[in-house]
């Protein structure tokens, strides 16, 4: 699993730019995966299988169970008055989770060691948090909240608005620093030792990369729990 040398490696020399092809080729086999588990809801008789699972295991039955287990962590965080917010927040948890697995296969470089993608993923939860903060509370009083209070204005707000473009920075270098340190820890014991003592690690290392897929997902939620938050009220 040596990042020297990967599958993608004999068409794109550089690293970074394989870990942006497979990004996006993770991203459109999660897509795929996710059509064909939503055009079984739309079926005849989708309601009494949703409602029955199946005797056997099965794709479906599995993202069933995830499913209904992420909602649930969703709902007691965010409330279940909040549930527009799930699509997006399971989606960059399945994305983030996948990427980081990924990288477990020989040859196969994990999406989330480089930090464009992870730019692109703490972008996208920044736009997203304060989109909804603005269109929930108003411009005026999302703002307002940060310039509280309004004797204190000039000092808090320009500290208030760093702090709120500095999440970016953190929840990419959080993720990337992480799960690149994990992936070359088990590179240097698999190379140094062979397979058979590194696949304990292989078994921390999931752990990490789940762990850090849940870290990143409760943070956004967390940053969207904060923005929707009353924000006409005194600090």
């Amino acid at each position: 699993m040596a990042d020297h040398f990967t599958y993608l490696s004999p068409i794109i020399p550089n690293l970074e730019i394989q870990k942006l092809v497979t990004a996006i080729i993770l991203g459109m086999v999660i897509t795929l995966v996710a059509k064909r588990a939503t055009t079984r809801l739309s079926t005849a008789g989708a309601i009494a299988a949703a409602i029955i699972p199946d005797s056997r295991i099965s794709l479906f039955g599995f993202l069933d169970f995830f499913v209904e287990a992420f909602v649930k962590f969703h709902d007691s965080l965010l409330g279940a008055n909040n549930r527009r917010h799930v699509p997006f927040n399971g989606t960059i948890f399945i994305f983030i989770l996948s990427a980081n697995l990924i990288g477990l296969v020989p040859g196969v470089p994990a999406a989330t060691t480089t930090v464009w993608v992870n730019v692109g993923l703490s972008t996208l939860v920044f736009v997203y948090f304060n989109y909804w903060g603005i269109r929930t509370n108003g411009l005026f009083n999302y703002l307002k909240h940060m310039a509280s209070p309004l004797m204190l204005a000039p000092f808090l707000f320009p500290l208030e608005l760093f702090g709120l473009c500095l999440r970016v920075l953190t929840l990419n270098l959080r993720l990337y620093w992480n799960i690149t340190a994990d992936h070359l820890v088990l590179t240097i014991f698999t190379d140094m030792l062979g397979p058979l003592f590194p696949a304990a690690l292989y078994v921390l290392g999931t752990f990490v990369c789940f762990m850090q897929a849940f870290i990143f997902t409760t943070l956004s939620m967390v940053y969207i729990l904060l923005a929707i938050g009353p924000h006409d009220e005194e600090h």
